[in-house]
């Protein structure tokens, strides 16, 4: 990948996204909110891989936000700016699109663009150290459609818009109080407990998985009814090995 500033590795079946610029605080380039979508394209289709965690390389940070010193080059006119917001929207939609569970797993800073990625994976786990910001309002930029629908769909609208007037940062306490984040855990434990946590995913119904995020989806989109079609279940294979395992009194053995 280009100049390796995001790192892949796969390993007991979950996958693991670095932010690999610990020199600028893992800060997000053109580049960067490039290579996401190519990388899950990869993931999808990578069946020994159940799910994806996405962190910073160095445990110090996060993502500190977009890289702004690029925005005098990659945003120095209408068409540029809106190639750009056009590539770090299909970054977020791809993480939120992705069948399988994406997990945020955040140390330190987590701002702007670092927040953005955050909203657009299922669950956002935090160590301690977590600061959360989003800072749009700091340097005249305009929060994006779906970034905002996220922060809202995460946050409510009160809170959201809290967070997006002041840009102020928020510790994890408050984070987690709002919604932003879903766990916290302490600075030592963080790593174990995220992968303890993907490790679990990964023994689970595969197909109930994909179908619960599909669902969710719909639902945060408005799209689905009570049409959906709960019955495909039971031509599966899980159901039937659930069932089975439930009356043997063991662990289910789940189809990938």
């Amino acid at each position: 990948m280009s100049e390796q500033t995001i790192l892949l590795n796969k390993a007991e079946g979950i996958a693991t996204i670095y932010l690999n610029r610990p020199e600028k605080k893992n800060a997000m380039t053109l580049e960067m909110w490039k290579q996401i979508p190519k990388i899950l394209a990869e993931l999808e289709n990578d069946k020994k891989v159940k799910s994806v965690i996405i962190r910073g390389v160095n445990r110090q940070v996060f993502c500190a936000g977009a890289d702004i010193e690029e925005f005098s080059i990659e945003r120095v006119n209408a068409s540029r700016s809106q190639y750009y917001d056009n590539q770090l929207t299909a970054a977020g939609d791809a993480l939120e699109n992705f069948p399988k569970p994406v997990i945020a797993m955040i140390e330190g800073p987590c701002i702007g663009g670092g927040s953005e990625i955050a909203l657009a994976c299922d669950i956002r786990f935090s160590s301690e150290s977590g600061i959360f910001g989003i800072t749009p309002a700091k340097i005249g930029l305009i929060y994006g459609v779906p970034q905002t629908k996220r922060l809202i769909d995460a946050v409510g609208p009160s809170r959201a818009k809290d967070i997006l007037f002041s840009g102020r940062f928020l510790d994890t306490a408050e984070a987690y109080q709002f919604g932003l984040i879903d766990h916290v855990y302490p600075t030592e434990s963080i790593v174990e407990e995220t992968y303890n946590y993907a490790k679990l995913l990964g023994i689970r119904s595969q197909s109930t998985i994909k179908a619960a995020k599909e669902i969710s989806q719909a639902i945060l989109a408005g799209t689905v009814d009570n049409e959906f079609d709960h019955n495909a279940a039971y031509f599966s294979n899980d159901i039937h090995e659930g069932i089975k395992a439930f009356k043997e009194k063991r662990k289910p053995q789940f189809s990938e």
